[in-house]
């Protein structure tokens, strides 16, 4: 970095909006503070229907780890290597005064390239648990960032390094924010949100339709749902409301969930770091079904964070039955009280300066100071 230049600060992320929502969050206050931005991501990141603001995006090969057989493993690691020594090459071309990692195996490549290289170098956890490629990058790193109080409590060397700055949010969730939770009123609409985090899931395709299928007629009337829904299930999910009389606005991806989620009465959704963080930030009841049979079981311990709050139900997928939903949403559109003070939980819980917190953390680590513009 020449002297007197901006900082460059280079942020690697898988290509999920559970990766990229917090990084560009985190992009959007560095350059408030006169940074550059350059990402480096994988090709997925252009499904997100938004313009990361960085100055560059750069495309770093990688892959995930899958099947655990030889091939599989070698082709990986393979992939993997290639992936650092592209990004050996590029950090050596940018010279950024720092690398932050958002986690995702995509993130691995220009961190690791980091580290060998002397570049400070830092990752943030999203999750109520850290990650595996985090865990990888964990003992390589200047500094990790967390989202959560205590992720690394088990081991004192990293929680050495650790500092708790919060999820950071996107400018849309702090707009969104702004806007105060109405409960519904007596024999009014009531807003539902379903989604199953950026890449959709096919559960609330099959169990959520059915589930509100179940109501008073008089109920189903109330509801206006937004629902996203897979390529697979755009169809059925589609049908399924228009044969229960129920309105529906039914897409793949909506760009504008955070204004959605402030004008919703109650959301259903799986619980990834990002949409928790969101749902928390703006302050709305939810129930939550983590992803099962996860490895890492990050989604169940991300929902148990707002559920110890106050402001979500989670309920196990194989407890998220239509007669269970049913059931809930029946109880919840009852007892607006009880929507309102999962809604206040829920917003207790929130931590709208994350960004700025880890804005001021990566330029610690990299040597430099600035103040926001």
């Amino acid at each position: 970095m020449a002297q007197g230049a901006p900082p460059l600060v280079v942020v690697a992320a898988g290509g999920t909006g559970g990766h990229l929502f917090p990084a560009e969050a985190l992009s959007v206050a560095l350059a408030k503070r006169g940074a550059v931005i350059d990402l480096a991501t994988d090709e997925r990141a252009t499904r997100y229907g938004t313009t990361f603001p960085a100055r560059a995006t750069h495309v770093i090969p990688s892959a995930t780890f899958r099947g655990r057989d030889p091939i599989s493993l070698a082709r990986t690691v393979s992939m993997l290597g290639l992936g650092t020594i592209k990004a050996w090459m590029l950090l050596g071309r940018l010279r950024p005064a720092v690398v932050i990692g958002f986690g995702g195996y995509p993130s691995i490549p220009p961190v690791m390239a980091a580290s060998l290289r002397g570049i400070p170098t830092l990752i943030h956890e999203q999750n109520g648990v850290m990650g595996r490629a985090n865990k990888f990058l964990s003992s390589r790193v200047s500094a990790i960032a967390t989202s959560f109080p205590g992720v690394l409590n088990a081991s004192p060397a990293l929680a050495a390094k650790a500092t708790a700055t919060g999820n950071p949010v996107r400018p849309a969730v702090v707009a969104a924010a702004k806007m105060p939770y109405a409960p519904p009123d007596a024999g009014g609409p009531i807003n539902l949100i379903v989604f199953g985090g950026s890449q959709g899931a096919s559960v609330m395709a099959d169990i959520v339709p059915a589930a509100l299928s179940k109501l008073d007629a008089r109920l189903r009337a109330r509801l206006k749902i937004v629902q996203q829904a897979r390529e697979e299930d755009f169809e059925r999910v589609r049908a399924a409301y228009a044969q229960a009389q129920i309105t529906a606005e039914v897409a793949r991806f909506f760009p504008d969930l955070p204004a959605r989620i402030s004008a919703a009465h109650l959301i259903i959704s799986r619980s990834g770091a990002s949409t928790v963080a969101e749902l928390a930030a703006i302050g709305r009841p939810s129930i939550l079904v983590p992803l099962p049979h996860a490895l890492d079981q990050d989604q169940r311990a991300n929902a148990g964070v707002l559920e110890r709050a106050g402001g979500a139900m989670r309920i196990e997928q194989a407890e998220f039955t239509p007669d269970r939903v049913a059931a809930e949403v029946n109880a919840l559109a009852a007892n607006s009280a009880k929507l309102a003070a999962m809604a206040a939980a829920a917003k207790s819980a929130g931590a709208l300066d994350a960004a700025d917190r880890l804005a001021d953390l990566v330029l610690k680590v990299a040597g430099v100071i600035t103040r926001p513009q």
